[in-house]
């Protein structure tokens, strides 16, 4: 083993002992840590502003590209969002040992499914300091243990919020837990040897670029959450009108162009080409800057003046592709075709069965009916915060909140002396199963 993979399997092991502690305790101690924690985030916001002001330095002296800088910078506004995203998470209700579903076995036999902690997760983020407090106020939250690996670029800002942090933890638990149960990996190794720790490390969640999320699902053996790509379709039905096609789309792809649930490829049914519906939504996406390629009868349609290399592309920006359907069906097979399974949109009026059909019928993480595809995340969708989206089909499925950290327990409680299964079989069994729903 590396340096780094010993020194990470020692924080992970100290990480899982510290979680369990917490999740035994009440959840007013959780809830205490959390507020403890929003508190000396502004508290201290003056050294985590000159933390964050030493990355900036280097970040210009490296001529880093102006979105990564503005993403890495930490202000004031940005502190005071982030505690009143903590407090908000405190006052949830505790999300762990919460009753699933209730069985009666045999009489005196009490079958019963709760929530609990997944265990140790690991997230690894590139650039934005202030996805840490997120991340790590949700594992309190939740009764996780945590590994923080941040990438170099903030490395002052993340150490000066891990020990902001970590002091909360220990004042606000009252000594009771430690901060190791949210460590920062700070060493200079690779991220490769902590994808090896498969046997400490419960779940990996990547924050960061397709190239990021794709690396570590590629070589990791721990359960990875996340997704690599949203390459997210508007389908324009024959039914819509123009007003409300030409809002929703540009909606899509230009109300956060670099977003993973921005559209990227728009689909018009035939019709709308004829009665001038296509049309009206061009015209309003060149007004609001955006570069339209077009697929091969979306040019022969004059729809569009540029082809589109490739019919599945992440754009990213303000370009979005555009391709003539022949019908609801045609449009959900190039779906199934070209998209991501992140989020698919469809636009038509609000008494077309063709809604209904496209909602039941396409295999995405989120489908919506006249809603544009930023609605594909967590604080919209009422989960307050977001650990991630994810396009994986196990345990969760799209925008990912402090449910998405936990997994379910059986209990199963005698109120009658005890149960041995040799009572239940047999030609003359002294006892028999019930299996009576209680919930």
């Amino acid at each position: 083993e590396s340096q780094m993979e010993e020194a990470a399997r020692e924080m992970a092991m100290a990480s899982r002992k510290e979680a369990r502690k917490l999740q035994g305790m009440p959840h007013a101690v959780r809830q205490s840590i959390l507020n403890g924690v929003a508190d000396a985030l502004e508290e201290r916001q003056d050294e985590l502003v000159e933390a964050n002001k030493i990355d900036l330095d280097e970040a210009e002296k490296n001529s880093v590209d102006a979105p990564l800088v503005a993403r890495l910078k930490l202000t004031p506004e940005k502190i005071a969002t982030l505690a009143k995203g903590i407090r908000q998470l405190a006052e949830q209700k505790d999300a762990l040992g919460v009753v699933k579903s209730k069985r009666e076995l045999a009489e005196g036999l009490e079958l019963s499914l709760i929530t609990v902690p997944i265990g140790v997760l690991m997230i690894i983020f590139e650039s934005r300091p202030d996805s840490l407090p997120q991340i790590a106020s949700l594992a309190l939250a939740s009764g996780n243990g945590l590994l923080l690996k941040g990438g170099k670029e903030a490395a002052h800002s993340n150490a000066a919020l891990h020990d902001v942090i970590g002091d909360a933890i220990e004042k606000y638990s009252e000594g009771e837990i430690s901060r190791d149960i949210i460590a920062l990996v700070k060493s200079r190794g690779q991220v490769k040897d902590l994808l090896n720790l498969d046997d400490v490390i419960d779940l990996v969640i990547p924050r960061g670029s397709n190239s990021l999320v794709q690396y570590i699902k590629a070589n990791t053996r721990i359960p990875v959450l996340g997704h690599a790509d949203g390459v997210c379709h508007v389908y324009v039905d024959s039914s819509a009108d123009s007003e409300n096609a030409s809002k929703l789309v540009v909606d899509a792809k230009t109300n956060y162009p670099s977003a993973c649930n921005a559209m990227e490829t728009l689909l018009v049914h035939k019709d709308t080409v004829e009665n001038g519906v296509a049309l009206k939504v061009m015209l309003a996406l060149r007004s609001a800057g955006v570069k339209c390629l077009g697929g091969s009868r979306a040019m022969e349609g004059g729809l569009c003046d540029s082809p589109a290399q490739k019919m599945k592309e992440e754009y990213g920006d303000l370009t979005c592709m555009v391709e003539i359907v022949d019908s609801v069906d045609d449009a959900i097979n190039w779906i199934h075709e070209n998209g991501s399974g992140h989020t698919e949109a469809i636009v038509c009026a609000d008494d077309s069965p063709v809604g209904e059909e496209f909602l039941t019928r396409v295999d995405a993480a989120c489908v919506f009916k006249n809603v544009s595809t930023r609605f594909a995340d967590g604080y919209r969708l009422g989960l307050g915060a977001e650990v991630g989206i994810s396009t994986g089909r196990i345990h969760a499925r799209g925008p990912v909140g402090v449910e998405g950290l936990l997994t379910t327990k059986w209990q199963l409680r005698s109120s009658s002396g005890v149960f041995y299964a040799e009572e239940f079989a047999g030609e003359n069994p002294t006892k028999t199963f019930t299996h009576k729903e209680l919930m």
